[in-house]
Order: C-alpha cells, then sequence, then structure tokens
C-alpha cells in the first residue's frame, strides 16, 4: 500500500513540483491552507507532512504546534518547506518538532531523498 504525504503550502506552483516529484512512489494530498489540512487529518492520516513555514492566516509554526498538541498526530514526521536557510528558523523548526527541512524552490532529487529519509 502507497504512503500518504500530505503537502501544505500556499503557492500552487509549489504543491504542483511536489506533487510531480512524488506521486509516482506516494499518494500525494496537498492543501493551499493548513485549516483545510486538519478538516482532512480527522479521516486521513498521513504517514509524513511537508509544510511551509510561511503561510497566511496559520503559519507553519503554528500549525506543527497544534499537529503535536494532539497525541493522535504528534508521531507524524513534519518536513519544513522553506525559501529561507536561517539559523533561527530551523532551531525554532526543530525545537517544535520538525525533522528536517527543505529549501525551497526544491528540485525532485532532493525533495524525493528527503522524504525516503523517512518513509523508507
Amino acid at each position: 500500500m502507497q504512503k500518504t504525504i500530505f503537502v501544505i503550502d500556499d503557492n500552487g506552483s509549489n504543491l504542483t513540483l511536489a506533487e510531480e516529484a512524488l506521486d509516482e512512489d506516494y499518494r500525494v494530498i496537498t492543501f493551499s491552507a493548513a485549516a483545510k489540512m486538519f478538516a482532512v487529518l480527522e479521516k486521513v492520516t498521513p504517514d509524513l507532512i511537508l509544510l511551509d513555514i510561511e503561510m497566511p492566516e496559520m503559519d507553519g509554526f503554528e500549525t506543527i504546534k497544534r499537529l503535536k498538541e494532539n497525541s493522535a498526530h504528534s508521531a507524524i514526521p513534519v518536513v519544513f518547506l522553506t525559501a529561507t536557510d536561517d539559523a533561527a528558523i530551523r532551531e525554532k523548526g526543530k525545537g517544535l518538532g520538525a525533522v528536517d527541512f527543505v529549501i525551497k524552490p526544491f528540485n525532485k532529487p532532493a525533495l524525493l531523498e528527503t522524504v525516503q529519509k523517512y518513509l523508507s
């Protein structure tokens, strides 16, 4: 059975790129906002979440906090998608429970390698 990946990013082209990179090997479900992901999370539990940090309404930091507060979802690995390689952002993300970071714009091999690291 294919493993499921949620991708949350407010940029449609990033969602398309991630889906194209991963959909051969994984079931990919994309969301343009975290609130939409939480609605689906009641019915579908992903094996991995790729989460943009900078989003309107609810950013990635608030999203991961909410995920980790719920024991049903706290073990899901979260990889942050970010346009910046800032040490303070990495530290904050790791402190909130992120397992890794992928710098945008990402390429297919780098994204696939990171995902495989947590889903092999």
